[in-house]
């Protein structure tokens, strides 16, 4: 192998592993917070865009609550909807929303806790611009989540 061949071939090596770091450094913020696996990609008419559901815990007889990691990418949300017993949000990456019914969205960050309260129809996911990542702390002692209809553009955007 002549001197060009091995320098051809250094040089396609470092344009190759400059292009996988670049691909690497392209991952969103919140990603970089993920302190659980994404879970599988949450394929239900009740979400608008691409999200995953890790679910973490189950309910059962002893404790009535089901515990999931939620990963939005940017401009995904759910539904509105509400739960009979109302549901915890704890966020723990990226930028998010938050709405209750006839109330102001309220931006959410790494650290903010929501409590949703009972039978309030809400909806959450990320902002436009950056993923998001929750966890959802439900109780299923009093029934399952009530699905409502899509959130509007308008309303997102508000």
């Amino acid at each position: 192998m002549n001197f060009k061949n091995i320098t051809g071939l250094f040089l396609f090596g470092v344009l190759a592993l400059s292009c996988q770091q670049q691909n690497k450094s392209e991952n969103t913020e919140a990603e970089k917070d993920l302190i659980f696996e994404k879970g599988a990609k949450i394929t239900n008419a009740n979400f608008i865009g691409t999200a995953w559901l890790n679910n973490l815990m189950n309910a059962d007889s002893i404790n009535t609550n089901s515990v999931g990691s939620v990963t939005f990418e940017p401009g995904a949300r759910t539904n509105w909807h509400s739960h009979p017993t109302g549901q915890i949000i704890l966020a723990i990456g990226g930028e998010g929303y938050y709405q209750e019914k006839d109330s102001p969205k309220k931006i959410l960050h790494k650290g903010d806790v929501v409590k949703c309260p009972p039978n309030v129809p809400h909806w959450h996911g990320a902002s436009p611009e950056k993923a998001f990542i929750q966890i959802a702390i439900t109780s299923r002692q009093d029934g399952p989540t009530k699905w409502m209809y899509p959130v509007t553009e308008k309303e997102y955007l508000e």
